[in-house]
């Protein structure tokens, strides 16, 4: 890892240092080190928040004019496809994810919403599916979600 994230707090550095992990992995296609990675990723607080602010991102990069239908279906489709090596993939789970980055899931409204687990294990294909489109490194994004989530907080 290029990014030490040492001027984060702790919390924020064990997601930041499990998702980079994670998504490493997710690239490379190593299952022996992204199922580790995923656990830790798991068990850090509110990494789905900061994961969910990376896949925005990503979306509003490689979508400048928005999203729509068809757009969704595409990436879902894409990362199923890019994720095979996973069995566990579960395209419900990935379209919650792209919901959910989009602010449009209500987990209220989901009969079976996924677990944070289920979360933990999917956002890295996710992210590392979109980062293949955008040729930048993940830690970029992971600092911008930050920022976000950091500015969010300061003004709630």
């Amino acid at each position: 890892m290029t990014t030490t994230w040492r001027h984060l707090p702790a919390p924020a550095r064990e997601i930041a240092q499990a998702a980079t992990e994670a998504v490493g992995a997710a690239q490379d296609r190593e299952a022996g080190a992204y199922q580790p990675a995923v656990e830790r990723l798991a068990a850090a607080d509110r990494a789905g928040l900061v994961l969910g602010g990376v896949v925005r991102l990503l979306l509003e990069e490689g979508h400048p004019d928005g999203l729509d239908g068809d757009d969704v279906r595409q990436v879902l489709e894409r990362c199923v496809r890019s994720a095979a090596w996973r069995p566990d993939v579960d395209p419900h789970v990935l379209l919650v994810l792209l919901a959910g980055a989009l602010g449009v899931y209500d987990p209220g409204d989901d009969d079976a919403p996924p677990d944070p687990a289920a979360i933990a294990r999917h956002a890295p294909l996710l992210v590392a599916d979109l980062l293949a489109a955008t040729g930048r490194p993940l830690a970029d994004y992971l600092s911008a979600a930050f920022a976000e989530v950091a500015r969010t907080e300061l003004h709630d």
